[in-house]
């Protein structure tokens, strides 16, 4: 039996720096009613505020790749989540719109560079054949944290205030920094409790010698050009994803008159799916690859399939009233369209290992711009229409354009990483 000790703590800190990731970002919309209350925003303003994220977050997405890839990803996410904690607590103490805009466009800074430097973290310590669980498990607890956000967020504002619970939370997330910054380093040979047989399951290019670093610069052109397909199959997933982690809670509040905790416990059992979906994705994924080896089948087919799957359990929401059958249809097109995030996470991995986290802040880039985009849409249907539902017709039109990007990708050609930056693509290793 392999000792895996060093291996399974760094995916403890990453499971659970997932989780915080998506606590601190979605708990605005659990306390939504009580700020825009307070405040006195309109439904168009609060779709405002909660895309002021986004801008943020799709600027720092490449940025905060190319410092992973360049510094590694211990002292990136040390400097992201410092940055996450202070605007969770700052969000305690908004008075204005302007002021809610701005702490959660700095939220954005923050949080920006964290799910590029965790895919570095990844393919530093997880041989190839593993990504696809460690990827799909780590996602995983982001949608546990969506799930458990809205109780939690909840309790907080029951017992305490909507303002209290932010800084309740920003304190909890600070207990992680401490975790990550004694217990993770950028390379498995630079800790100290790694075994042989750990390394020996790495491939010898990621288990390299402590305080290597990446000098080479960054072919952009054919980075772009490589992972433009990807990023624009993410957009048409985070166009859906965006609906969900801004307005899930409202919708259950609202469209049927719920209370807040009513409200919370429907919001959370639909993202309860996103936590099985997760996983299942890259377990699916791996088990694809390992039986075919083909890239194309376990990430662009995979992709695709769960996308129509989404899409078609999306159109009960649109065409009925009926709250069992709205609930279940919702929970099940998140549970597939979260399938697809294992999958798409591997393409950078698969496609320019050696600029991995540049390239995952690419394709995260594409889900940001339609965080911008999206929230502050559903909030102008919405009070244009009256239809708590209307917005859902444009997540399925995009999921089936997704579907068919999704074979754009061809995550079995590599990008050439030889120091002449030769032009051709080479084929991605097989198991």
């Amino acid at each position: 039996m392999l000792r895996l000790r060093a291996t399974t703590r760094v995916f403890a800190l990453l499971c659970g720096l997932s989780f915080l990731l998506y606590l601190d970002r979605v708990n605005l919309s659990t306390a939504a009613p009580f700020v825009q209350k307070e405040l006195g925003l309109s439904n168009t303003e609060l779709g405002i505020a909660f895309s002021a994220f986004a801008y943020s977050y799709l600027v720092t997405q490449i940025i905060g790749g190319v410092i992973a890839d360049k510094f590694g990803p211990r002292w990136t996410l040390i400097g992201c989540v410092a940055i996450w904690i202070v605007t969770t607590i700052a969000t305690g103490f908004v008075g204005s719109l302007a002021s809610l805009f701005a702490v959660r466009l700095a939220l954005g800074i923050g949080e920006g560079a964290a799910l590029p430097a965790a895919a570095r973290a990844i393919i530093n310590w997880f041989p190839v054949d593993k990504r696809g669980l460690a990827q799909g498990v780590t996602h995983s607890f982001s949608r546990f944290g969506n799930a458990v956000a809205p109780p939690i967020i909840a309790a907080l504002i029951t017992v305490t205030s909507w303002r209290a619970s932010f800084i309740i939370v920003g304190i909890g997330t600070a207990v992680w920094l401490v975790f990550w910054y004694g217990g993770f380093r950028d390379h498995p040979r630079e800790d100290r409790a790694i075994t042989k047989a750990e390394l020996d399951r790495l491939p010898p290019e990621t288990a390299v010698a402590p305080g290597s670093t990446r000098r080479d610069p960054i072919p952009w052109r054919r980075l772009l050009k490589r992972i433009a397909p990807s990023a624009a199959v993410y957009f048409c997933y985070g166009w859906t994803g965006w609906l969900y982690f801004t307005w899930l809670p409202s919708f259950f509040l609202h469209a049927y008159n719920y209370n807040l905790k009513s409200s919370a416990v429907f919001a959370s059992g639909v993202f309860f799916a996103g936590v099985a979906g997760d996983a299942l994705g890259g377990i699916v994924a791996d088990r694809i690859f390992r039986r075919t080896g083909s890239l194309t089948k376990s990430r662009s087919a995979l992709i695709a399939a769960t996308f129509v799957a989404s899409a078609v359990c999306l159109i009960p929401v649109v065409v009925s009233d009926n709250l069992p059958v709205m609930t279940l249809a919702l929970s099940a097109a998140f549970f597939f369209i979260e399938m697809s995030i294992a999958p798409i996470w591997l393409v950078p991995m698969d496609v320019a290992p050696a600029y991995a986290g540049t390239a995952s802040g690419i394709i995260n880039a594409g889900a940001a711009v339609a965080g911008i985009a999206s929230p502050i849409l559903f909030g102008l249907i919405i009070d244009r229409t009256g239809s708590w539902t209307a917005p859902f017709v444009g997540s399925v039109v995009l999921l089936l354009v997704g579907a068919a990007l999704a074979f754009t990708i061809r995550p079995e050609l590599q990008l050439a990483a030889d120091g002449d930056m030769a032009e051709d693509a080479v084929p991605a290793a097989a198991p």
